[in-house]
């Protein structure tokens, strides 16, 4: 719970997921997502080389986390998400930016995700950064059959996004 006063806005962080952030990492799922993974799973992917996975900090507690797969020289993006109380703050933008960060530092080219239509926020994120609907497909959400909407970012080098993440970088060293 946020309990920071009125227009206060603590210093966010995003780091590396360590284990002991994991079952904060798995709350937050539970509050993000109709279907989530165990902290198992979570676990598990830590030790995945493929995998990246970010969380984001206020006052040392997990207020968002996000995750990634590289493969070859794309990126899978396969979660994201931010506590319900710390919407609205720019957290998964910071964590998007992040996960683009390390894919260009693996060497990546373009990113991919999925997403539900009915997740007006986050499409309106993704395609902030250039993300593009490529495809759908049809009833890819076991909990309730909800299409996925595919979305691609082709050039993670653009002069945008680099920008962008030069932002990210120098607003983590304020």
């Amino acid at each position: 719970m946020n309990t920071l006063p009125p227009n206060t806005q603590p210093t966010v962080s995003i780091e590396a997921m360590k284990p002991s952030d994991v079952v904060d990492v798995a709350q937050i799922e539970k509050q993000c997502f109709r279907t989530h993974w165990p902290i198992s799973a979570f676990l598990n992917e830590l030790s995945n080389r493929a995998a990246c996975y970010l969380v984001a900090k206020a006052g040392g507690k997990v207020v968002g986390y996000a995750g990634m797969w590289t493969v070859m020289d794309e990126v899978h993006i396969t979660t994201l998400g931010v506590a319900p109380e710390w919407r609205r703050r720019g957290i998964g933008e910071r964590l998007l930016l992040g996960l683009l960060a390390e894919a260009r530092r693996r060497g990546a080219s373009r990113a991919t995700l999925e997403v539900r239509p009915s997740n007006e926020a986050a499409i309106k994120l993704y395609t902030k950064y250039g993300f593009k609907t490529v495809a759908i497909r049809k009833g890819y959400y076991t909990d309730n059959g909800e299409d996925a909407m595919v979305m691609w970012l082709e050039d993670l080098w653009t002069p945008e996004i680099t920008k962008m993440i030069s932002r990210l970088r120098e607003s983590q060293h304020a």
